[in-house]
């Protein structure tokens, strides 16, 4: 997104820059020649243009050593899909590299040209992921929600990516009504029974791809961040052994879901079946590893999003 202090002529000339310089293949100089400005004054469009998010690079060349973590992964977990991307160490973000895999493979089943039905969970990496999307026209598709878009405040729920994807795929979009969490389990059954929710949840359990965020627990976890559930809910949950959650739903060390209080409250939509379709975790980073392989061995997910190091480590675990 611009920023507020960037006025559009210079924006359109950071535009026309970073064209030329990563789609015709332009040197600065060149640039600054066909421009009319000096080299700097190119070099310094060029480089707006990256950071206003005005240019997305995409990667064609598959690493062999991301190719071979990936294939080693498949065959230890059993899944149907992996995509491991090159790890950055110098890096703190959680989404880098994973939202443009990511990205890419949404990108690949919305062009597909027989009807599909996608599902999507929630969170930043998810986010991350729409905004790299390019506007694509495809009526024949049905794109649902697997959670609400309601924050605990009753505002738009920030991190719902539904609203995102209908503003960049022309596909019919089916948002899920409700909060990610309500009061209590005889509030979800009520919710879950009106007809709107109810024709909701039908389509998502007939997904035939679903992408979900992968999170961790504790009291700098989505969950608390975001407003969800209290810190002390937190710590009571990770003493009772959980470790990650999916869409809200909570889940201990071998992947199994908690029976709890807290999963009685989640209004989320199941996870798609795992047997009958493909479900694409998204998710790296040390905070995550164990929230990630208790996913693959209790198989919420079949496939996998993630970086070199974190594929590492589960292959080593």
């Amino acid at each position: 997104m611009a920023r507020r202090s960037e006025t559009p002529a210079r924006l359109d000339d950071a535009a026309r820059a970073g064209w030329l310089y990563y789609v015709a293949g332009r040197t600065q100089d060149e640039i600054a020649a066909a421009m009319g400005i000096s080299r700097q004054s190119a070099q310094r469009l060029v480089s707006l243009a990256v950071a206003e998010r005005l240019i997305k690079v995409r990667l064609d060349h598959p690493i062999a050593a991301c190719l071979e973590l990936g294939s080693q992964l498949r065959r230890k977990f059993g899944l149907k899909h992996v995509e491991v991307v090159p790890s950055d160490p110098a890096s703190s973000s959680t989404t880098v590299g994973i939202a443009e895999a990511a990205a890419a493979e949404i990108e690949r089943w919305l062009k597909r040209p027989e009807p599909i039905v996608l599902a999507i969970g929630t969170g930043r990496t998810l986010k991350a992921a729409v905004d790299q999307l390019p506007a694509i026209e495809c009526p024949n598709h049905r794109i649902v929600s697997l959670t609400g878009n309601i924050a605990p405040d009753g505002s738009a729920a920030y991190y719902n990516v539904i609203f995102s994807m209908a503003d960049a795929v022309k596909a019919r979009h089916y948002p899920m009504p409700l909060p990610v969490l309500v009061t209590s389990a005889e509030e979800r059954e009520l919710l879950h029974g009106q007809q709107l929710v109810r024709s909701t949840l039908d389509m998502s359990a007939q997904a035939d791809v679903t992408f979900v965020g992968i999170g961790e627990l504790g009291i700098d976890g989505p969950l608390c961040v975001d407003g969800f559930l209290e810190k002390d809910e937190m710590m009571e949950l990770m003493r009772g052994g959980a470790v990650g959650e999916i869409c809200g739903w909570i889940f201990d060390v071998d992947g199994r879901l908690l029976d709890n209080p807290i999963n009685e409250r989640v209004a989320s939509a199941p996870i798609p079946s795992r047997d009958a379709s493909i479900v694409i975790g998204l998710a790296k980073g040390k905070r995550k590893f164990k929230a990630i392989r208790a996913a693959i061995v209790g198989h919420q997910i079949n496939a996998l999003i993630t970086d070199e190091e974190t594929a590492e480590f589960l292959l080593r675990n």
